[in-house]
């Protein structure tokens, strides 16, 4: 702790403007600010009332100004639309990082496979679109695009070459999440993970100093297209939102209205996390009510209209670079044309009970792994542990066409309705030969040997995603959760759409089927089932209910889709809700021991504030300071003996009434300075915290005046308020502790660690597992 400051600290000689002008007349040195003065330590909760009062402060002081001058009218039109160019800036930084990820994504994911003899930085898809040789049934092999074996041998199929491009496909996974975890671990240990997690924990108030930095944003950057491309099961969506916070963190720090302000530098990232969202998945609505629903703690209107601008801005950008070269956002954008069927919600509430069971069995699952690995060896060896996955993955990947691909081009062959055009094993149905219809309305046909081979290898890779998705989620490398859910449930829906399908086709007399399938008609569309399953597993992970069904509809632009999306969403949160109240994020945070306050959870105990507030009954007495009879040697003691945050002063220990509060930390530098820049300032100076100092003796010491740190408004309850309350108190004012009283006399204080600890026990846990480590 910096509390620890020896008398000699500091012997800068004071200017003579600021020499004492008699030894009776005492300067208040802290009428000018001195540096960092009300800022906190790290691993900190900041207090969000007193953030609050300093910019309004400020603005004050801002609008009385610009009355003065036409210079300080600019300043203060600068000042309102700092937080306009703020979130344009981060737009644009988070759109460009997400279009150059979702190239070099796309890029590095293909060359496991071969490479491109023309420019060897085209993806498959680049290398074959400028070629003349491509046929339509072949349209993804060309002669300038060459998988491994055949560039080497010389030989395109046999064993040989499928043996080589097998054993290159592992060797090239490993490298890259080799790559990805030895940067994290060596320049940014903060880049792995979704990141999502910690941002709620710092958006409710937390300070984690490098989460959002520099060097995190480059490493995360580099190492998120690294670890997706390794052909691991995770996605890139979570880790933007990371990526998006941390473009607002640095953005912040060039205007001092957030950067000197925690508060407010909240409200940027708000933003910057439906920036985030709205890229990752090309939904800049779904962001908005994603940052809303999801991670953000405190959200005013000002808020929601600049996370609108910034989410806009960077879909914009992104769509500028059009990395998928569709004119959309995201690769998995589709387009259905047949209506759905009041019968077909049963399916659909089928799949959001598999989501919500799939959701619940990954959370327990992955918090048993994620605890196992924290108390074991384990965890002393992240990179064999990324080594062993990533080679598992690739080895079981491979051999099947529907785990060898990207994730994100697996959810869009699920999602894809079948057309005409289309040549994917999926799609393998009978041709009725006098079938003559328009295009796009393709009636319902039996399904061909392609099909039921493809339901097999579906079946496989869903019992495959289930299974790795819970090792990998929680390693040592950026990994995000939403694409492997996806993935799982549109794997899940596309066998239950094809079911649903074979059925109406082969039973269309069916009373359940009679009166809306008749024969020769387009009825059932597999791919929305892949999306319902989709949104049902999504939901049931993350509990996500609104953002997720506009983030659905914003993806595919189904409209007519929605209510399909809701009762699956809808279905899989009760049924997880059924298991466990927490989502996946909020059982990181609790397995982290972040000091998180949830707005979402009920206290529903008789406690009373006597009950929780310390000292306890065989405690020792509460640390306090005087008003008027400390000496700078106590106070020094004090910081020195006790580690707390801050400490209440009171008019004298016998009356023990309160007068205010006084940050550990503002209490410190106050002193240092003291010591640098006054005179006369020894141990034995008097600390005084009243307005006005008595006169004294010229042979006293010179008294040291500090008023101006002192909190004159500290929140206060008195013993008998019950804690149901206190704990209100704590989550809407986002307080850092509150001093309780009886009748003005000071009796304790409630921290908000006291109050996580308080709950904790309430719910039979241990009381010291939810302290951050």
């Amino acid at each position: 702790m910096d509390g620890n400051m020896e008398p000699g600290d500091g012997g800068s000689s004071a200017t003579p403007t600021e020499e004492m002008n008699a030894a009776g007349n005492l300067m208040d040195f802290l009428d000018e600010p001195f540096p960092d003065v009300g800022t906190y330590e790290d691993f900190h909760t900041i207090d969000w009332l007193r953030e609050k009062s300093r910019d309004t402060d400020r603005h004050r002081k801002i609008t009385s100004k610009s009355k003065e001058s036409f210079w300080e009218l600019i300043k203060s039109l600068l000042d309102a639309w700092s937080g306009w160019v703020v979130m344009l800036l981060i737009g644009l930084l988070s759109g460009t990082l997400a279009g150059v990820i979702d190239l070099a994504v796309d890029w590095m994911t293909d060359l496991k496979e071969g490479v491109c003899l023309t420019a060897f930085y085209y993806s498959h898809e680049q290398c074959c679109w400028t070629s003349n040789e491509t046929t339509f049934d072949d349209r993804d092999k060309c002669p300038q695009w060459q998988k491994w074996a055949e560039l080497m041998t010389g030989h395109a199929e046999g064993a040989g070459a499928y043996v080589l491009n097998y054993f290159l496909y592992v060797l090239w996974a490993l490298l890259f999440s080799f790559l990805a975890v030895s940067l994290v671990r060596v320049f940014a240990p903060y880049a792995c993970g979704s990141g999502i997690p910690e941002i709620k924990t710092i958006l409710s108030g937390f300070i984690i100093r490098g989460y959002l930095g520099k060097w995190t944003l480059l490493i995360k950057t580099v190492t998120l297209v690294l670890a997706v491309s390794s052909g691991l099961s995770l996605g890139k969506e979570g880790p933007l939102v990371h990526v998006a916070c941390c473009c607002g963190n640095l953005f912040c720090s060039l205007f001092s209205k957030y950067s000197k302000n925690e508060g407010k530098r909240r409200e940027v990232l708000s933003a910057a996390a439906a920036a985030g969202v709205s890229v990752a998945f090309g939904a800049p609505i779904g962001g908005v009510l994603f940052s809303l629903e999801e991670v953000s703690y405190y959200f005013p209107l000002k808020t929601l209209w600049r996370s609108f601008f910034a989410a806009l801005v960077a879909a914009f950008t992104l769509r500028s670079i059009n990395p998928f070269g569709n004119s959309r956002l995201v690769l998995f954008y589709v387009e259905y044309h047949t209506p759905w069927y009041m019968a077909e919600l049963v399916p659909f509430i089928l799949l959001g009970v598999f989501g919500g069971l799939w959701g619940a069995l990954f959370i327990r699952a992955n918090i048993a792994w994620c605890r196992r690995r924290k108390t074991t060896l384990l965890g002393k060896y992240p990179v064999l542990e990324v080594i062993a996955v990533t080679g598992l993955t690739a080895v079981l990947a491979f051999p099947n066409p529907y785990t060898r691909r990207s994730t994100s081009e697996l959810i869009s062959e699920l999602f894809n309705d079948c057309g005409a055009l289309e040549s994917s094993q999926l799609c393998d149905y009978i041709n009725n030969p006098n079938m003559s219809r328009p295009v796009d309305d393709i009636p319902d046909r039996p399904a061909g040997p392609g099909v039921y081979n493809a339901l097999w290898q579906l079946a496989l890779a869903l019992v495959f995603k289930i299974v790795i998705t819970i090792f990998t989620f929680g390693m040592k490398i950026p990994s995000g959760l939403f694409i492997p859910s996806m993935a799982v449930g549109a794997i899940a829906g596309r066998i239950m759409g094809i079911a649903v399908e074979q059925m109406a086709y082969h039973h269309h007399d069916w009373i359940i089927f009679r009166n809306w399938c008749r024969p020769g008609a387009d009825c059932v569309t597999p791919g929305l089932y892949a999306m319902v399953g989709a949104a049902a597993c999504l939901g049931g992970v993350t509990r996500m209910t609104v953002s997720l069904v506009v983030i659905m509809f914003e993806l595919t632009g189904g409209l007519e889709y929605i209510v399909p999306l809701m009762a699956a969403a809808v279905t899989s949160k009760w049924v997880a809700d059924a298991f466990g109240k927490e989502g996946i994020y909020e059982s990181h945070i609790q397995l982290n021991g972040y000091p998180y306050l949830d707005v979402r959870d009920e206290f529903t105990h008789r406690t009373l504030a006597t009950d929780v507030m310390r000292p306890r009954r065989n405690d020792p007495p509460l640390a306090v300071l005087t008003q008027d009879s400390t000496t700078v040697e106590d106070v020094e003691a004090l910081i020195k003996d006790t580690d707390y945050n801050g400490f209440p002063v009171v008019m004298s220990r016998e009356s023990e009434r309160l007068i205010g509060f006084v940050q550990r930390r503002d209490l410190t530098l106050a002193i240092k300075n003291a010591r640098q820049k006054q005179d006369g300032v020894v141990s034995s100076s008097v600390v005084y915290f009243t307005e006005d100092a008595p006169q004294l003796p010229a042979s006293d010491p010179q008294p040291l005046k500090l008023r101006r740190v002192l909190n004159l408004s500290p929140f206060t309850v008195t013993d008998h308020t019950p804690m149901e309350t206190v704990v209100d108190i704590f989550r809407k004012l986002g307080l850092r502790q509150c001093l309780v009283t009886r009748s003005g006399r000071l009796l304790g204080i409630i921290t908000k660690k006291d109050v996580l600890r308080h709950m904790a026990q309430m719910m039979n846990q241990d009381p010291e597992s939810i302290m951050f480590n």
